[in-house]
């Protein structure tokens, strides 16, 4: 892609879309930056942006800023449909996004992690695996570094183990990774999608340039991921946590195995015991990683290595702190639905879970059985809760919190030893706080002034 003297205009100022205008302009590109947000919003970004003769626009879109463009690169936060975006594809303009960009730049091989959920451990997994096993390793994308930034330290030699969104891979259009794994497809981010079937449709181009020389991972058990199958030239690998399969990973007794082709022999990779992971979802995170290590040369044994040292990655089922008995866990990446089940099944019962956030059009008669089975009650949280009070009425105790403070203090003062107060919100944070993160961090201070 040539960029030299292109005017380039970037759309959304988050982090990819920072390091996406610096990387245009060191390029030679003429860049101008347009985000909704006001300038004093935007903070320190803008005198590092003019410093590098960026032009910027604060406060809205222009359309004759669209117009005058020969790319436009929008950042994943920037829904396809805004109006100024729809304009300029009417127009003809090339409307990509940050990964869409990196990629053809980007040196070496790509591994690319999607799902509705497992993403940032199974990608953390997987980087961790490749880089014990001595191989020349970066890990970003949708966590860490925005994959453009992983360009300068990139070689032929290097493997990208990148974690990619559904609005990320949507603005794809050559983006081929090496190995794709798909570890599910769950109803997620609908407010943004509006169907399941553009969901689906989004995750699906992860595959849609591989060819037969390529592999795609996809869960055997997961009814969407399976109809990928269908829609790839590239040869598939499959992973199951509760059947044998004929190519791929899978868990046979208390064990994992990998069978590397139709008709081989399995491989014993790793005892189900040497898994530090919370949960029957971290299994199948663990057997997607067993599948690509594995397809990227790693043994077998430096595999089973990595797996028995790995930790939970903050936000994720993680342990906080255990106070007079009650053990706290911080799931703050749990957004969605299915997210939350996962988490609650890790749990036998004894559950204070807190729950709310901004809704995504989600459907949370689903958690009623499994809550009315493991939770003792439910804390609300967030402009979700009274959807959440009313579509779980009468299924398990409610408590209207407010704030996720309240939250931990209402849960710790009726939670008894043995318990577990479990944030894992079915909703994303951008009502009460930055990002999943910024939540994560809050409910850790929380949890840490209470006292034993």
């Amino acid at each position: 892609m040539e960029l030299k003297n292109k005017r380039v205009l970037v759309v959304g100022l988050g982090k990819s879309g920072l390091a996406a205008a610096l990387f245009l302009r060191d390029r030679g590109a003429r860049v101008t930056v347009s985000d909704t947000r006001s300038a004093a919003a935007l903070g320190d970004s803008i005198p590092a942006l003019l410093e590098a003769g960026i032009m910027v626009e604060a406060g809205g879109h222009g359309l004759l800023t669209f117009r005058r463009q020969d790319l436009i690169v929008v950042s994943p936060g920037v829904p396809l449909d805004t109006p100024e975006v729809k304009y300029a594809q009417q127009l003809g303009l090339t409307v990509i996004g940050e990964l869409e960009l990196a990629s053809r730049f980007l040196e070496g091989e790509a591994v690319a992690i999607t799902g509705s959920n497992g993403k940032t451990t199974t990608t953390t997994l997987i980087g961790q695996i490749f880089s014990d096993a001595g191989l020349r390793t970066q890990v970003g994308g949708n966590i860490g570094l925005p994959v453009i930034e992983l360009i300068a330290e990139s070689s032929p030699e290097t493997w990208n183990v990148l974690e990619v969104s559904s609005f990320q891979l949507e603005t794809t259009f050559e983006f081929r990774p090496k190995i794709a794994l798909v570890l599910n497809i769950t109803p997620d981010h609908l407010d943004r999608h509006k169907t399941f079937e553009l969901y689906q449709a989004a995750k699906a181009k992860i595959t849609a340039n591989q060819g037969p020389n390529d592999y795609l991972i996809l869960n055997a058990e997961d009814v969407a991921a399976q109809r990928l199958a269908a829609k790839t030239e590239a040869q598939i690998y499959w992973f199951s946590g509760g059947r044998r399969i004929k190519q791929g990973a899978f868990v046979h007794g208390e064990s994992i195995f990998f069978v590397a082709q139709e008709g081989g022999k399995p491989e014993p990779v790793l005892p189900l015991g040497e898994i530090t992971l919370k949960g029957a979802h971290n299994v199948e995170n663990v057997l997607a990683a067993v599948c690509a290590a594995r397809l990227a040369g790693v043994s077998a044994e430096s595999i089973r290595a990595t797996v028995a040292t790995f930790r939970a990655v903050e936000h994720r089922l993680e342990l906080v702190k255990t106070v007079a008995g009650v053990a706290f866990y911080n799931d703050s990446k749990a957004t969605n639905v299915d997210a939350t089940m996962k988490a609650v099944a890790s749990f036998p019962r004894g559950i204070h879970l807190i729950l709310g956030g901004k809704d995504k059009d989600s459907d949370y008669t689903q958690l009623g059985p499994l809550l009315e089975e493991r939770v003792e009650a439910v804390y609300t949280i967030g402009s979700a809760a009274e959807k959440i009070e009313r579509e779980l009425a009468g299924v398990v105790k409610m408590v209207s919190a407010g704030t996720l403070d309240r939250a931990v203090a209402d849960a710790a003062a009726v939670a008894k030893p043995g318990d577990v107060v479990l944030l894992a919100p079915a909703c994303s944070s951008f009502d009460q706080f930055e990002n999943y993160e910024h939540r994560g961090r809050a409910f850790r201070e929380a949890v840490l002034q209470l006292k034993d």
